[in-house]
């Protein structure tokens, strides 16, 4: 049962909320703008144009208060417009001092706040409208009881994505660099963009396909699925909850055919694009069924399905993005226009909170306390 009320349109907390995030996501993209040798992700600071930034900024802060004012207005507490014109002054005050240029040294290791706050931005702006205006669990609130531990997922995942790609690479660096894939590379990027995107989608879809599936059947690397599994109210931020371990291994291997074909940086950079909005997507709150897309493309009634607490769907619904994958190899689920009542692991009681998580699959085996089929029988 939901904890928590869930938010309604008119009563000035919907628009205090948004106001303060987008508040703190103003004073965040300052703070990169003073350190980027510490805060950018290398990759993306050649794209970054300081006037184009600073308008940005400027818009956000905008939006803010202009929710602020809307919370003023509609809520009988006003703490929450206070809160974030306070942030709004600190912003603007601290920002107001930045230099016009400003020296950036190559580090070996930087935090990815920026990359934190572009995605968290962008993927806010699309899912949470829809998640409000068409959901799919009426009375599942944005901020039910396990919002904290996946924002946390998220927040980690993000700020260490310099740290994780450098792990996802090494296995697929190590075992195929130097072995004269260049011809190869050459007839790979001669294929036409879109024919070639479907190539990538395809062949990393497989080899996703196949990590996933040992995930569930291998009763150890079970353990460590199961803190993606153990959430109760799938929403957009619910796709972050991946163990350390889970992530690395699963990212790792899908990485292998990537490297290996040496796709066009267009289709990389399209397929990255792809994988991270599909990946939300697909938890997102929402009833949005897309029609005879669904067969297409996985979609969030059919990845629901995946994480479904009904023992007739267990083990179901591996594809991350072609659902022909699990029909050729026999673990569709025929989910017709049906949803799942409930998901999550059953009784087993997980802890909330990343660090306890990232223990607990360490030292406990969650199929033994689940009055469910054991993995290895599943």
């Amino acid at each position: 049962m939901e904890e928590r009320k869930r938010l309604l349109i008119g009563e000035g907390k919907i628009s205090g909320y948004l106001s303060i995030f987008l508040a703190i996501i103003s004073l965040g993209f300052v703070i990169c703008a003073y350190f980027p040798d510490v805060f950018t992700t290398k990759n993306f600071r050649d794209i970054y144009d300081p006037q184009i930034v600073k308008w940005a900024i400027l818009g956000v802060l905008v939006l803010s208060f202009a929710f602020a004012f809307t919370s003023f207005i509609l809520s009988k507490r006003k703490r929450y417009g206070f809160i974030s014109t306070v942030i709004i002054a600190a912003t603007i005050f601290i920002g107001s001092a930045l230099p016009e240029t400003s020296g950036i040294q190559d580090k070996s290791v930087t935090i990815g706040l920026d990359w934190l706050l572009i995605d968290i931005l962008v993927s806010a702006i699309v899912f949470i409208p829809i998640e409000l205006f068409l959901p799919k669990r009426l009375n599942q609130s944005k901020f039910h009881s396990e919002w904290h531990t996946d924002l946390v997922y998220f927040i980690i995942s993000h700020l260490l994505i310099q740290v994780t790609g450098v792990i996802i690479q090494m296995p697929a660096v190590f075992a195929f660099k130097g072995i004269g894939l260049e011809s190869f590379h050459d007839n790979i990027q001669s294929i036409p963009f879109i024919p070639q995107l479907f190539v990538a989608l395809l062949v990393s879809d497989l080899f996703q396909y196949t990590a996933h599936y040992f995930f569930h059947k291998v009763p150890y690397l079970w353990r460590f699925h199961a803190v993606h599994h153990s959430t109760k109210h799938l929403d957009w931020l619910a796709g972050s909850r991946t163990h350390f371990l889970d992530l690395i291994v699963v990212r790792a291997v899908s990485f292998i055919p990537i490297y290996v074909c040496g796709f066009s940086s267009s289709v990389f950079l399209t397929y990255i694009v792809i994988v991270s909005f599909q990946a939300v997507l697909a938890h997102s709150n929402t009833r949005i069924n897309f029609g005879f897309l669904k067969y297409v493309f996985v979609t969030p009634q059919y990845h629901h399905w995946h994480h479904s607490d009904d023992p007739k769907a267990y083990d179901k619904n591996f594809a991350i993005h072609f659902p022909f994958i699990d029909m050729i190899f026999g673990t569709y689920y025929p989910m017709g226009n049906t949803w799942p009542e409930g998901t999550g692991l059953g009784n087993v009681k997980f802890p909330k909170g990343f660090s306890r998580q990232f223990i607990y699959s360490f030292t406990t085996d969650p199929s033994k306390e689940q009055n469910l089929k054991n993995p290895s029988e599943r």
